[in-house]
């Protein structure tokens, strides 16, 4: 599989990973105290959308692990941000309605120039 095609799978499933996650955190709400963590860990150990993000996790593993045996660490990572910072930002627009401030998104727009340029910048 090309590098390019491994670092855009990496990062989709990256955000995939966290959207389901996101989705399995909003059906079981969060302990309201350490005294409520057993049962929050009960019932997250039974959902379905906890299982699909840890299958995922470990898939997302398997590239990763493909990715970095062919790239630089630290370019494979800048890579693999610079599309998951806005990816993740627009994913929870479109689906969980979350909003970011204008100074919030001039600071992903920024972050993701710079890992960009980390990227592009090989030697």
């Amino acid at each position: 599989m090309p590098l390019r095609l491994l670092l855009v799978a990496v990062t989709v499933n990256a955000v995939i990973n966290q959207l389901l996650l996101r989705r399995a955190l909003n059906e079981l709400g969060n302990p309201s105290s350490l005294s409520g963590l057993p049962r929050f860990i009960g019932n997250a150990a039974l959902s379905p959308w906890i299982y699909g993000s840890v299958a995922l996790q470990i898939l997302g593993y398997v590239l990763w692990m493909l990715v970095v045996s062919r790239e630089k660490l630290g370019v494979a990572t800048a890579s693999i941000g610079a599309g998951f910072y806005i990816l993740m930002a627009l994913s929870a627009w479109l689906i969980y309605g979350e909003t970011l401030s204008p100074l919030q998104w001039t600071g992903i727009i920024l972050v993701t120039l710079g890992v960009v340029c980390i990227s592009l910048g090989q030697v």
